[in-house]
């Protein structure tokens, strides 16, 4: 059913914007603990801890009267936090080790044209001209962002950018879900628990490197303790950014929300270029634009093949 409520789009326009804008900072912040000596599966997993601690008590009380549909929604839980949360975080986190912070983001963003092809593929969704022709630009973009000798692409870190992904895929695939019939602040704060305990798990057995230290950061410039990363990463890019993240879905609806939300592609290429001073080539930048256009053309495609099909 379309949300057709009064509230102010303003509001909910200036709330997604936030939101985007936390999420990206976590490129720069993470970069900024992987330099001071921190593994990136440390790193991740402290990021994924903290915002579960603090999102907890708000998912908790948001399915108050609501227990026997959240013990049946736990597979949902298990793969939002696998994947939309842990795997897609420690791959970026990981792809930042060795490629920009800009280039990361703009691969992870080919995402959208991912879950077209998973519905077309798995679900008979036929995607219509519209949406074809997005995918086509935004491939076409990620092939400029790659194909630049100067910009030091890695391979590896290609290869955990597409790992994350598939990971951002699987969180637009979960979300959009209209058979998961939780609260979304308790789907994310589920979410952060299972994605924390899962990796805290793999650090314990040693699948996952843990590495720390309590070295001084160097953080836009600044030599600031250790823990001041790790907090900025667990609040503001973990609990606040998925709390003013739905904040805005409310208001604005989760097609208006989907746009606003490829801004997080700019935002990270700003806090790159303030605190790490990176900033991608101008051929690797045209890349980006076709590839956020591409994406902007994908979703408003499948939005009009679904406009279109008949009500069942």
């Amino acid at each position: 059913m379309p949300v057709t409520d009064s509230r102010p789009t303003t509001t909910g326009l200036v709330l997604a914007l936030a939101s985007s804008a936390s999420f990206a900072l976590s490129g720069v912040l993470a970069r900024a603990m992987i330099d001071s000596g921190w593994s990136a599966g440390a790193t991740v997993t402290v990021r994924i801890a903290i915002g579960a601690a603090v999102l907890i008590v708000p998912g908790l009380l948001a399915s108050r009267g609501r227990w026997r549909r959240l013990r049946g929604a736990w597979p949902v839980l298990v793969g939002y936090g696998v994947l939309a949360v842990a795997t897609c975080q420690l791959a970026y986190f990981y792809a930042v080790t060795y490629l920009q912070v800009g280039v990361a983001l703009l691969i992870e963003y080919t995402a959208p044209v991912a879950v077209i092809a998973w519905m077309w593929l798995r679900h008979g969704q036929r995607p219509g001209r519209g949406t074809v022709i997005g995918a086509v630009v935004a491939i076409a973009g990620l092939g400029l962002v790659l194909d630049v000798g100067g910009a030091g692409i890695n391979a590896v870190g290609v290869a955990w950018a597409l790992v994350a992904m598939v990971g951002a895929a699987a969180y637009f695939v979960i979300s959009a879900d209209d058979r998961v019939d939780i609260p979304p602040l308790t789907l994310a704060a589920g979410g952060l628990v299972v994605g924390a305990a899962g990796l805290g798990i793999a650090g314990l057995i040693g699948v996952l490197p843990m590495r720390v230290a309590t070295v001084d950061v160097d953080l836009a410039g600044l030599t600031v303790s250790w823990w001041v990363p790790l907090v900025l990463l667990g609040v503001v890019t973990a609990a606040l950014a998925y709390s003013l993240g739905i904040a805005a879905g409310r208001r604005l609806g989760s097609r208006v929300m989907s746009f606003v939300g490829l801004s997080e592609v700019l935002f990270a290429v700003v806090f790159a270029w303030l605190a790490l001073d990176e900033l991608p080539t101008v051929v690797q930048l045209a890349g980006g634009v076709l590839i956020v256009a591409g994406v902007v053309i994908v979703r408003a495609g499948e939005a009009t093949t679904r406009s279109d099909e008949p009500v069942i």
